[in-house]
């Protein structure tokens, strides 16, 4: 098992590129299930969840080329379909259950095991199933697994999430795009990720449309045909990184972006004293003085990502007073507290709020990640602590960002790579 070793201390200068959202190639990359012609995407990430997700592909019956270097995936159709998505696979990728919608609609069934991924709550699949169900499918879990059937194929309905999910948007979206009639997804997410998807969808011949008012109105089709298509960028990687400037008070240009995508963080980042300059496809972001405290309250898009919250909260331990930070997304995402506390952050819990007392310095220390966001949270903190800190189980780090430590080296940070 590998390991980070991070001394502290080193200001950033220099430039980042941001790689391709994976939240955004996850689902786009599983609705090609529904293709029977090759499909290529471009801008997609090296990381280990897209690589497991790869591995899914495959056993599910489809030919899979990766140009690594050139980040462009293309799938392929083999001659036989299969529709079993094991364990084996699925224990690592909670995204993973996402392919029972187009194999549903595609074919009409399928076994998917429950699936794994983060520990940072419940997430519970019960929004995916039932409104599956409502399309028209026959559902049985049992025993890990999940066994699905809809020999008539799916029909349109009319369906109101009670609370606001992302993969259950993605998941009733790619169900719904060749089955009959007309579906409307009301209480749905509208995430930049989900509107990628949806882009790339209608682009391919497909019928859906979009308000603000979280409504989604999807027209069933008959038949897609495949293009290519440009990833959108990760916006939480590029938010990781302009925390990772503001907590070394360094300065960076970040490549690659979309900063309409960015807005609900940078609004938070300059109302505490950052200094950020946008343009095309990039920003420079920097401070000139000490940051001010803040009170962050996590909620679905457009508000407050909590994908955000744990990097957000490295930061909140560098600046002078108290921050807030309440997480309505999640039950149980403040995992990596006890770590920054072993470092030596001032960290008071009660429910799902946080109170961060900022202190003078971080110390380096032995800690663990306990899941993908947890873990970077933990790498930003390592940047500004005195000392060398120990990063260990980072494969949670691996399964969504790519190259991170070396992007981070040549902007002057002290990150080594080790095996236990």
């Amino acid at each position: 098992m590998q390991k980070l070793l991070i001394k502290g201390g080193k200001k950033l200068s220099g430039e980042v590129v941001i790689s391709g959202s994976k939240n955004a190639s996850l689902p786009i990359i599983i609705s090609s299930l529904l293709f029977d012609n090759p499909v290529q995407f471009e801008n997609v990430p090296k990381v280990k969840d897209i690589y497991t997700l790869i591995n899914l592909i495959k056993v599910l019956g489809r030919e899979v080329e990766f140009d690594e270097n050139k980040e462009i995936l293309k799938i392929s159709k083999k001659n036989k379909d299969k529709y079993f998505a094991p364990y084996s696979i699925m224990k690592t990728m909670r995204a993973g259950v996402l392919v029972l919608a187009p194999l549903l609609a595609k074919f009409g069934k399928a076994r998917v095991s429950l699936p794994g991924g983060c520990s940072i709550g419940a997430r519970p699949v019960n929004l995916h199933l039932d409104a599956l169900k409502k399309l028209g499918a026959k559902i049985n879990v049992k025993n890990g697994y999940i066994d699905a059937s809809a020999p008539k194929g799916l029909l349109g309905a009319n369906i109101k999430f009670s609370s606001i999910s992302v993969g259950a948007t993605e998941s009733i979206i790619i169900a719904a795009v060749l089955a009959k009639g007309i579906t409307k997804i009301s209480n749905a997410a509208i995430e930049p990720e989900i509107i990628d998807l949806i882009k790339f969808l209608n682009k391919c011949g497909a019928d859906i449309k979009y308000n603000s008012k979280r409504i989604i109105i999807i027209k069933g089709v008959n038949f897609l045909y495949p293009i290519r298509h440009k990833i959108i960028p990760d916006r939480i990687e590029a938010g990781t990184y302009a925390i990772a400037a503001l907590i070394t008070n360094g300065k960076l240009l970040i490549k690659n972006v979309n900063n309409n995508h960015l807005e609900n963080i940078f609004s938070l980042l300059r109302k505490i004293g950052a200094k950020i300059k946008t343009f095309k496809d990039s920003f420079i972001i920097f401070r000139k003085h000490q940051l001010k405290p803040f009170k962050i309250i996590t909620k679905p898009y457009p508000g407050f990502p909590t994908d955000m919250q744990a990097q957000f909260m490295a930061l909140a331990t560098q600046i002078k007073g108290s921050s807030v930070i309440n997480e309505e997304i999640f039950e149980n995402r403040f995992l990596h507290v006890s770590e920054l506390m072993r470092m030596g952050a001032d960290i008071k819990i009660k429910k799902q709020k946080a109170t961060i007392k900022g202190i003078k310095n971080l110390n380096g220390a032995e800690v663990m990640a306990t899941d993908l966001r947890a873990s970077v949270s933990l790498v930003l903190a390592a940047l500004s602590a005195k000392g060398i800190t120990t990063i260990n189980r980072i494969y949670h780090l691996d399964r969504g960002y790519s190259k991170l430590e070396k992007k981070l080296n040549l902007c002057g940070a002290n990150i080594r790579r080790v095996n236990d």
